[in-house]
């Protein structure tokens, strides 16, 4: 007895010793859902499976599917709760296409078969209605997006649960310690989150693993849909370097064009300028994590737990307003925003003290405006006076097709100190038709 228990004392030495020695390789996955919002619709209506299918426009309108049945059947008895219990049975037909759409809506998402016809995201449905005439649209469900997205995460949860949440169908997991999250480079736990989501759900989702959250990133595109992707280190040369540099996740259009105007058109291409080179022409901070970016080096741990940075509301207009010859109704809509703004700091326990607008005009042009007060509030009269003073600081004499409010900087409600003054008063602007816009009622 005493031989056996000092054998397993000297095994299980020497597997801790072999633990140090080699210690876990870090693995970082990033899961995408697949045409996510669409797959969702896809799941009410599967016999549109396989068809260009595209998400967008107004909210849900289940009383038009509903009336155009009754009108083609009227033998049928089409109640509200038939209707709902029959909907994968609705003939394709009677779903509306976006062949001569006119209107201001915009695709939130749409099908692989859409997308063939060039048809992508945040698209204009007027400019998709030329490209794929026949395309069937579904108007937004986002209480029906968020319940799958509750539910896919959960399921992660309870296999891995070091999780960062990147948005409604997308997050970041940490492989490095969960049972089978080094088998194959992380490939044998993407397969069982994979299967357990789709088992549970109907929802497919691509995995990339990968040292860290940039790499992981990219990689989730490489086998869209329904696809795991695995990236060692060493591959970062064959996988990472022929990719545009516009893959980089922080690499946006404006610095992408500056790259290509120095001849920079891949990652390889990034890696091989000198870290100096990059912080004279891009700066010292951006420049230098270019060159990390591009040498696949990322060090960020995920984060399990984070705070809003700042809450907003915005409307697009179906017809271009006047800020003079529309003031009424944008008085309404600038005042509901401010409201519907405050609510939800409200409900969600926070204050704020930048205040904030967003205008975008008729020919697509954006501004924005903040300011910051003294003090944090999430009171929606507050919210309107200071909004209304970033009004005066843009040009009102061109049609508004966009407006928004936010407020930023937050805090959670009653943890930050309130000031006796008064907000900042803004700068004064050459704008005077502001005055005509809105008033500080």
């Amino acid at each position: 007895m005493g031989e056996e228990v000092a054998l397993a004392t000297r095994y299980a030495s020497r597997v801790s010793e072999t633990a140090a020695s080699s210690p876990l390789i870090r693995r970082i996955a990033h899961l995408d859902m697949d045409a996510f919002y669409a797959s969702c619709e896809l799941l009410r209506y599967p016999q549109l499976k396989g068809l260009p299918v595209v998400i967008g426009g107004g909210r849900r309108k289940e009383d038009d599917l509903l009336g155009k049945l009754q009108a083609a059947y009227p033998e049928g008895d089409w109640t509200l709760e038939r209707f709902v219990e029959n909907l994968d049975r609705i003939p394709v037909e009677f779903f509306p296409r976006i062949e001569g759409y006119t209107g201001r809506g915009v695709i939130t998402t749409a099908t692989y078969a859409a997308r063939q016809f060039g048809i992508g995201s945040a698209m204009g449905l007027m400019k998709a209605a030329k490209l794929c005439p026949q395309a069937i649209l579904l108007p937004v469900d986002f209480e029906r997006y968020r319940h799958f997205s509750r539910a896919f995460k959960s399921i992660i949860t309870d296999i891995a649960p070091v999780m960062q949440d990147r948005g409604v169908d997308e997050v970041y997991i940490d492989f490095t310690e969960v049972p089978g999250g080094q088998r194959e480079g992380g490939r044998v736990l993407a397969r069982l989150i994979q299967k357990s989501i789709f088992d549970a759900t109907g929802l497919t989702c691509s995995i990339g693993v990968a040292p860290n959250k940039l790499i992981a990133k990219m990689a989730s595109e490489f086998n869209k849909p329904n696809g795991i992707s695995i990236v060692h280190e060493a591959d970062l040369q064959s996988l990472i370097w022929p990719l545009a540099c516009r893959k980089i996740n922080g690499v946006g259009p404006k610095a992408d064009e500056k790259l290509k105007g120095f001849g920079i058109h891949t990652i390889g291409e990034l890696a091989a300028r000198e870290p100096h080179w990059l912080v004279e022409h891009f700066g010292k901070s951006y420049g230098a994590w270019l060159h990390e970016a591009a040498w696949g080096r990322d060090e960020r741990p995920l984060e399990t737990e984070s705070e809003p940075v700042s809450m907003s509301r915005e409307t697009t207009f179906d017809r271009d307003l006047h800020a003079v010859r529309d003031r009424a109704e944008l008085s309404a809509v600038f005042t509901r925003l401010c409201e519907q703004v405050a609510a939800d700091l409200q409900r969600k326990g926070y204050e704020g003290r930048t205040i904030g607008i967003k205008i975008r005009y008729d020919n697509f042009q954006a501004v924005t405006r903040d300011q910051s007060i003294d003090g944090y509030t999430h009171d929606a009269q507050r919210i309107r006076q200071v909004a209304g003073q970033c009004l005066k600081r843009v040009d009102l004499s061109r049609r508004i097709r966009l407006l928004g409010v936010r407020v930023g900087t937050l805090v959670k409600a009653g943890t930050a100190p309130h000031a006796d003054k008064p907000y900042i008063a803004a700068e004064e602007t050459p704008y005077e038709q502001a005055d005509l816009f809105f008033t500080d009622d």
